[in-house]
């Protein structure tokens, strides 16, 4: 049998709740499928950790995960530490220290849905989203002058190297390949940056020449946001700084209904370190324990484990089962209906369990 180490980070506000969902689902997966287990070590750190010890995680974190085959990871953030300190003092060290530079957060219109756009349905918006994960304008250079003085000034740096891009757009082109259009498009906004972006555009180019089978098209972050409202069905592998990519991420989230589906995968495309899988939701502390946090985005994020554990098979079939559970209604708020998180994590795996998912 496969044995994977995963570690579980569930972290702040309904971290904790959809990691425990996620957790049950694939419990019920390895035990369906029999030819693999997951051995789960969970981690209590985030923002509570932080108030008792000062950290969020301890100054041997990244070595006590280094061993593990992958880290599922619920949500950072709480309202009394600042914002800044929970993103840098937990999730980008794990990223950054792990090289996890393809963030890939898939996007599409889960049967059942109704998304937001008019005459959108599945199939229409079926995207994966690209977003450069180590470097750029979430490189973490900068800093303050003059504090506290009318000529306080505050520097952040945005950092394009050659080998950050092109390796990041070498795996958005091979994604795109895979695909059945094989269409990339190339988000920039060199207009107005004619530095760093201006060098984006020149390495897509010259990484294209190496995929003559897929399409590619470019576009500034801002027109490309009309696009993706106008005219989703015209896009298919998107790639973007990690700033640009974050947000519109989150766009195309909200378009396929919520950000309660919506996942995300660090991956260390090279396999040295642990690769991260995440939902995007962030940590909502407004319905922390209210019982109603959607936990698809953690199915879906736990899938795309799964398949990078090799285990395409096992994450086709929980999939399969979020829309079987989707198209009966069976919803959380967020989505429109009145399910909480048990009974969608109930459904779930009962849909597993089923003979035919």
């Amino acid at each position: 049998m496969r044995e994977y180490a995963i570690a579980a980070i569930p972290a702040d506000g309904i971290g904790p709740e959809v990691i425990a969902a996620g957790l049950e689902v694939l419990r019920v997966l390895d035990q369906r499928d029999g030819g693999f287990r997951l051995k789960v070590e969970e981690f209590p750190w985030g923002s509570e950790f932080y108030k008792r010890h000062g950290v969020l995680m301890p100054a041997d974190g990244l070595d006590r995960l280094r061993s593990f085959d992958a880290i599922y990871f619920g949500a950072v953030g709480a309202p009394d530490v600042p914002d800044h300190v929970t993103l840098w003092g937990l999730r980008l060290p794990i990223c950054q220290g792990f090289d996890q530079y393809a963030n890939v957060r898939p996007t599409r219109i889960l049967k059942g849905l109704t998304a937001p756009l008019r005459h959108c349905g599945p199939g229409d918006l079926d995207w994966v989203i690209v977003r450069e994960n180590s470097e750029g304008e979430y490189a973490g250079h900068g800093g303050r002058a003059h504090r506290g003085f009318p000529e306080e000034v505050a520097t952040e740096v945005a950092i394009f190297t050659r080998a950050g891009v092109s390796r990041i757009m070498r795996y958005a082109f091979r994604l795109a390949q895979s695909r059945p259009r094989k269409l990339l498009t190339v988000v920039t906004k060199s207009n107005a940056q004619r530095h760093g972006m201006v060098m984006w555009d020149e390495i897509a180019a010259e990484v294209a020449a190496d995929f003559p089978d897929v399409t590619w098209d470019k576009m500034l972050v801002d027109a490309m946001t009309t696009r993706m409202v106008l005219k989703p069905a015209s896009l298919d592998t998107i790639v973007a700084t990690n700033l640009h990519a974050d947000i519109l991420s989150d766009l195309a989230a909200a378009l396929a209904g919520s950000l309660g589906i919506a996942p995300t995968a660090n991956i260390d495309p090279e396999r040295r370190f642990p690769s991260m899988f995440e939902p995007i939701h962030g940590s909502a502390f407004d319905i922390t324990g209210k019982g109603i946090a959607n936990p698809i985005a953690t199915f879906w994020t736990g899938a795309q484990m799964l398949e990078h554990l090799g285990e395409g098979a096992a994450a086709a079939r929980l999939m399969r089962a979020v829309e079987r559970v989707t198209e009966a209604g069976i919803l959380t708020p967020d989505l429109g209906g009145k399910a909480t998180t048990r009974e969608v994590t109930d459904a779930v795996c009962e849909a597993l369990r089923g003979e035919n998912v």
